[in-house]
Order: C-alpha cells, then sequence, then structure tokens
C-alpha cells in the first residue's frame, strides 16, 4: 500500500470512530422525543438507504450468494434490530457512558462464544482479556446493585449479547457474503424486523412534528452514524492492517464516554471510570491480537 493511500486510510478509520462514537450522542438527544422504536426506524431506513446509495455508484458487489440470504437476515435481527432497539432503551433507563461501556464488551463475548461453537482456543491473553472484563464489569455494576440492578445494565449486555451473536453466527455458518453487501443487506432486513416491532408496540412510527434539534440528531443518526459510517468502514477494513483497524474500533468507546461527559454532562463516578479502564483494556487484548481478522462492526 502506498503511504499516501494508507495515511488516508487511516485519517478516515480516526474519522469513523468519531462518527460512532457521537452517534450515541445524536441518539441521546433524538430519544428526548422519540421513541426508541421511532427513531430505528428512521436511523435504519436513511442509512441503508445511503449504504446502498453508496455502494451502487462506487460499483460494489452487493449480491448476495445462493443460499445464504437467511444468515444475513439472522445477523440482521441480531446485529441491527436487536441491537439498536435494545440500546436506545438502554440510554432511556441510565447514562449513555455506562451503557457505552458495558456494549463494548462485547469482544470479549465473542471470544468466549467462538469458544464453545468454533472451537476457537483460549490463549493467556484471551483468558486475561475475560478475567479483566468480567472485574470491570463488576466493579461497575456493583455500587448500583444496592437498589437492585438497573434495567439498563441488562438492555446493554442484551445489546453486546446481541452483537456478538451476529457476529459468531457469520462464521459459524461460514458465511460468503462480501462485507459491504453483508452491512447493507443486514441494514435493509434489521430495518424490516424493526418496522414490523414498531407496528406491534406502536402502531406507527411517530415522528412528526419534531423540535429542530430532535430532527437534526435523527438525521445524523441515519446519515452519518449508519449510512455513511458503514459504508467506509468496510471500504477501507481491507486495505489496512487488522491491529490498525482495530485501534479505530477501540477508539468508538472513548470517544462516546468523552463525549457524554462533556455534551450530556453526565459524569463518571470512580467506579465508572475503573470499569471502563478494565473493559477497555479487555477489549483491547482481544482486538489488537497479532494476525486475527475481525469482521464484527464497530458499531
Amino acid at each position: 500500500m502506498k503511504a499516501d493511500s494508507a495515511g488516508t486510510a487511516k485519517l478516515l478509520v480516526v474519522m469513523l470512530a468519531f462518527a460512532w462514537g457521537l452517534n450515541w450522542i445524536a441518539a441521546a438527544f433524538a430519544l428526548e422525543e422519540v421513541s426508541p422504536w421511532s427513531l430505528r426506524v428512521a436511523g435504519s431506513g436513511i442509512g441503508a438507504s445511503v449504504l446502498f446509495l453508496f455502494a451502487y455508484l462506487t460499483g460494489h458487489n452487493l449480491k448476495v450468494p445462493r443460499g445464504e440470504h437467511v444468515h444475513v437476515m439472522v445477523a440482521g435481527f441480531f446485529n441491527v434490530a436487536s441491537f439498536q432497539i435494545l440500546s436506545g432503551f438502554a440510554q432511556l433507563s441510565g447514562a449513555t457512558s455506562r451503557a457505552i461501556i458495558i456494549t463494548y464488551s462485547m469482544p470479549i463475548w465473542t471470544t468466549m462464544l467462538s469458544r464453545v461453537l468454533l472451537g476457537e482456543r483460549l490463549n493467556a491473553i484471551r483468558w486475561l482479556a475475560f478475567a479483566l472484563c468480567v472485574v470491570g464489569l463488576s466493579v461497575l455494576v456493583w455500587p448500583l446493585v444496592v437498589s437492585g440492578i438497573p434495567p439498563f445494565v441488562f438492555y446493554s449486555l442484551g445489546c453486546a449479547l446481541s452483537w456478538t451473536i451476529a457476529t459468531v453466527y457469520l462464521k459459524w455458518v461460514k458465511a460468503t457474503v462480501p462485507p459491504l453487501a453483508n452491512a447493507a443487506w443486514q441494514l435493509l432486513f434489521g430495518l424490516v424486523f424493526i418496522v414490523i416491532g414498531t407496528v406491534i408496540f406502536e402502531g406507527h412510527p411517530r415522528l412528526w412534528p419534531l423540535h429542530g434539534t430532535t430532527i437534526l440528531a435523527v438525521l445524523y443518526v441515519g446519515l452519518f452514524g449508519v449510512g455513511l459510517a458503514h459504508f467506509l468502514w468496510w471500504s477501507i477494513v481491507d486495505r489496512l492492517p487488522t491491529i490498525t483497524a482495530s485501534l479505530g474500533s477501540l477508539l468508538v468507546p472513548v470517544i462516546g464516554v468523552s463525549a457524554s461527559a462533556l455534551v450530556l454532562g453526565e459524569r463518571l463516578s470512580v467506579p465508572d471510570i475503573i470499569g471502563f479502564a478494565l473493559i477497555f483494556a479487555a477489549a483491547a487484548c482481544v482486538l489488537l491480537q497479532p494476525g486475527v481478522k475481525h469482521a464484527e462492526m464497530p458499531e
């Protein structure tokens, strides 16, 4: 890879980290006026449209191999519909910063589930990561247990596990869908599931009338946090060394948690900071292992 091309790709990774990290903040603003269901209908609808449009304009192959539509549909249910709805309710019921911290324990659960379903070995680094994650979650959640475990903990863990299930499932079935096509169709199938859920629980999306700030937040989620970000991620992920790309995904929770404190005014307690540091270290242990390719989408 040429130096200027590599430099551009690395810059895009940083931009992506901000796009995804700030996506949590935009969602927090939008959720002040719209429900998680309505927000995700709009965000996923806009995002899927943008992703398909960019893929078409750049000549990417969006064909799904025969027999693999059902695999993408299953992944779309967990990775898009379940993840997005659970993350919305997590933010409604607790601090966005804490929801982010727990959600980004995902690489550790992926490692453990891969051991069970795929027979992947757990080396010393992965065992260390698991231990760090467990301790980090315990430190984070324990002060909250006094009055009962708050709902956001379960919603956030649900996010991490939904993300994990989709990632491991695609490895388990040995899916061969091209990465960008995989992301685009997952978004479309996920949107279908979200729309069905919205009709069941709310009757229809409630997206009007809205204040200007809410409209801008919804547009950010759809245009940048979903559509453009996914397109750029899958366009550059194969152009960079795995560790460099993984560093970009590790920046997402750092930016999200920092922005939660600065923009949303959320004050991090000592247990929050210690828990975040331990979970971040655990994720870094998993993501930064040399020679390990990661196909998950760092939402």
